[in-house]
Parts: structure tokens; C-alpha cells; sequence
């Protein structure tokens, strides 16, 4: 175990935000060098002009007392932590402290958002929501660069940061590292943060970090996956000793093309059951137009009737990624050659009543994929199709399925990223893929 003889902690309530216009741009999910325009640009400055009134930034970090690496993890404080990746760099660093950060846009944008889509407002919910990220990448970065100016003084650098949920860190471990950041300040936390046991933080838009300290910036130079200035977007950076190589690395290690999806999503239902759908139940199938075909299928018992099986066909169009994956075409009906779906008391009653409502029913059509995380739907497990909540309850199952099988695949596409540039490929051809 090594001992840590320099000291830093910080924490600030108010911290400074002055997100770039290209970042957030990007994060709305445009093309590089897009400018804004008409509706956009009203709806980009009105979520900024917002933010600057009401939002409550906070940034906090400290130098872990004590760090080790061992063989089977990451031991920082006491708490053991397992991170094959984040190993893996601090040994060839010749790392010899870890610095613990938490960075938060404050609740108030989420909470303000959440408002604006009650009242029936997506654009300006979705603008506010994609500013609010892009502070949480602008306050990562920035408390990067004021670890280099403490690190700097020191003869020190410091490492691009890891977060749980990026490759090979379970986000499960959140959760224990927010406990251990918040058991052992000095300082005050900045905000109110928790973590639940999924891992999501609350307030959503936060980011939990961790900064590896050497004193070897010799090593540096030979590892260009390590050398911190070519991972960091931080351009006024006065401690920059080799040009930014590589494209923005906050809010869940994204790389490539903005993130359209939530992948941090809190969903209805656990991770493992939507894993389990998406191996067992669904299919997708993406066009050469870039929209998605996708379908889902539901086996389910009437309720009555002795519990008879009956089985339907869920199918969704999407739109292409670029556009945000809008819901363009929705379609539930009994599954062929099902003939349980004869057996519910609404089908006994009226059999052309329940079919035709079952027929017309678009939740969500022409609202972007992400819409099903916001969807207050009654919670309604019955396996028929009888009444509406039921209905809702089975649509919102099947488009969070879709929702998390699409992050699933970016995230698999970064993680391949990752493992390129780890070997010496060109991380810039991967971007643009």
C-alpha cells in the first residue's frame, strides 16, 4: 500500500461553465461544424440563457490517502475496486496516487425539463437536457485541467480520467465509490448526489471519475493511449504538452458520433430482463436508408379462461440514428396462428372493439426513442390485452427493449474503439466511421 504524501481537495458550489457551442452542438447530435439556425438556435440559446439563470454547477475532488494496485483489483481508500482497463493504465504509468472526482449540473435543468415535457413540450425538454450534458462533459474537462495546474507544480501529471460503466468497469460499483468519495472528505459535498443500486446517479446528469497521479511523465511519451494532453479537449490549457489527438472522452466515454440514446437510462424494469428480451425476443433489422425495422415478440396468458397462452407481434420503424431514432411506424397484432388472444373476456365480449383499439394504438409515434424513458405510464403486469394500461405497460416494455438493444450496440461499437486505439490503431478512423 502507498502511502500518499501530497494533499488536494476542492470543492466548489459554483463552479464555472462555459460549454463551447460546437460541444453542445454535437451533443444535440449535428454534423461537425453545423451552425445553428431558425427554431434550433432559439431553442440552443434559450436553454443556455436558462441554465446561466437557474442551473447550480459543482465540481468536487480530492487525493485518495492511500492507493495500491494489486493483482486481482484497484485498491483506493481501503475499497477495492476491479477495473481490468483502469489497472492496466495506472500500472504502465507507473501510477502512484489516484485523484476521486464528482462533477454535477445540478438538479434544477433536470427537474425544469421534466416540466417542460408534462407540458407537452419535447424540443425544449430535449435541449435542456442535451445542455445539461454537455456541462457535465464541459466540468469533467475542466477539472482535468485544474488537477494538471496542481499536478504541474507538483512534477507531477496527471491521467485521462475512468469512470464505472465504461469498458471493463461495472457500473455497479458506482454506488461504492460515491460512499467512499462522500465518507471520506474534509470538505463539504457540494450537492446532494446518490447513487442507486442499478449504479445510475440522482441527479442524473452527474459523472463520478477517477484521475490517475505519476510522477514518470517519461512513460508518458511512449504510450500514446496514456499522454493526457492528447485526451483532453480543453483548449486554453495552459499545461499542454502534446496537441489534442482525440475526441472529447466525458459522460460515459463516448467517442465517434454524438450519442442520440440515453445510456444512461433509468429504466422500468431491470438491465438483466431487458438483456434477456433483447437475446429472446427481438430482432432488428436497420435499412439502407438507415431507419430500423425492429420487431418484438410477446408471450404472454390471458387472465381468465384457465390462463390460455397467446403470443403477438410487436413492430417498430425508426427512424435513422442521426434524426434521434424517431418512432415512425408502430404495429401490435396477435402473432399468426395465435388463437389465445380469443380467450379474453374483452375479446368474448367485443371482438372487434378490443382488435381495433389494440390496432390503432401508437404510444410515442413520431417522438424520438429516447421519449420511452420519460413515458408515466401505469405500471400494469396483467398477460392480457383487455384493458388500455395493460396495453401501455407492454408497449413501454417493448420500446425501452429497443432503447437499451441500441445502446448496447454503440457501447459495444466503443468499446471496439477502445480496444483499436489500445493496440496502435488510428482512433481518428475510428471516429468517423
Amino acid at each position: 500500500m502507498r502511502e500518499v504524501v501530497e494533499s488536494l481537495e476542492l470543492a466548489d458550489a459554483r463552479a464555472a461553465v462555459d460549454v463551447l457551442p460546437e460541444e453542445y452542438v454535437r451533443l444535440l447530435g449535428y454534423p461537425k461544424g453545423y451552425v445553428l439556425e431558425g427554431r434550433a438556435r432559439e431553442l440552443a440559446e434559450w436553454a443556455r440563457g436558462w441554465y446561466a439563470e437557474h442551473g447550480r454547477p459543482w465540481v468536487y475532488a480530492r487525493q485518495a490517502e492511500r492507493f495500491a494496485v494489486e493483482g486481482d483489483g484497484i485498491c483506493i481508500d481501503g475499497e477495492r475496486f476491479a477495473s481490468k482497463k483502469l489497472e492496466s493504465t495506472l500500472e504502465h504509468a507507473g501510477a502512484h496516487s489516484v485523484i476521486l472526482a464528482a462533477v454535477g449540473a445540478g438538479p434544477e435543468a433536470e427537474e425544469e425539463a421534466r416540466r417542460r415535457w408534462a407540458e407537452d413540450k419535447p424540443d425544449e425538454y430535449f435541449f435542456l437536457e442535451m445542455y445539461a450534458a454537455a456541462v457535465v462533459e464541459h466540468l469533467t474537462t475542466t477539472t482535468g485541467a485544474r488537477l494538471c495546474d496542481w499536478a504541474e507544480r507538483h512534477a507531477m501529471a496527471v491521467l485521462p480520467h475512468y469512470s464505472p460503466g465504461y469498458p471493463e468497469w461495472d457500473v455497479a460499483e458506482q454506488p461504492r465509490l460515491l460512499e467512499l468519495m462522500q465518507r471520506t472528505r474534509r470538505e463539504e459535498f457540494p450537492s446532494g448526489l446518490e447513487a442507486l443500486d442499478s449504479g445510475m446517479l440522482r441527479p442524473r446528469k452527474s459523472q463520478l471519475a477517477v484521475f490517475g497521479l505519476t510522477r514518470h511523465t517519461e512513460r508518458l511519451r511512449s504510450l500514446r493511449e496514456l499522454v493526457p494532453c492528447e485526451n483532453c479537449a480543453f483548449g486554453p490549457c495552459q499545461y499542454r504538452r502534446a496537441p489534442y489527438r482525440r475526441p472529447p472522452r466525458g459522460l460515459g466515454e463516448r467517442v465517434g458520433n454524438p450519442p442520440v440514446l440515453d445510456q444512461d437510462a433509468a429504466y422500468s424494469v431491470n438491465r438483466k430482463a431487458l438483456q434477456r428480451w433483447t437475446e429472446e425476443r427481438l430482432s432488428m433489422e436497420e435499412k439502407q436508408d438507415g431507419s430500423l425495422d425492429a420487431v418484438f415478440r410477446y408471450d404472454g396468458t390471458t387472465c381468465t379462461n384457465m390462463g390460455r397462452p397467446l403470443a403477438f407481434d410487436y413492430s417498430v420503424k425508426l427512424g435513422p440514428r442521426e434524426e434521434g431514432y424517431p418512432i415512425r411506424e408502430q404495429r401490435c397484432a396477435p402473432a399468426a396462428g395465435d388463437t389465445g388472444h380469443t380467450f379474453m373476456c374483452e375479446y368474448i365480449a367485443n371482438p372487434d372493439g378490443v382488435m381495433a383499439a389494440i390496432d390503432r394504438e401508437r404510444p410515442l409515434s413520431g417522438e424520438r426513442l429516447n421519449a420511452v424513458l420519460q413515458w408515466r405510464r401505469e405500471a400494469n403486469g396483467a398477460g392480457c390485452f383487455c384493458e388500455a394500461a395493460s396495453r401501455n405497460h407492454k408497449w413501454g416494455l417493448v420500446l425501452e427493449t429497443i432503447h437499451y438493444a441500441l445502446v448496447q450496440k454503440e457501447l459495444a461499437q466503443e468499446r471496439n474503439y477502445d480496444e483499436e486505439a489500445f493496440a496502435g490503431g488510428d482512433p481518428g478512423s475510428a471516429a468517423a466511421m
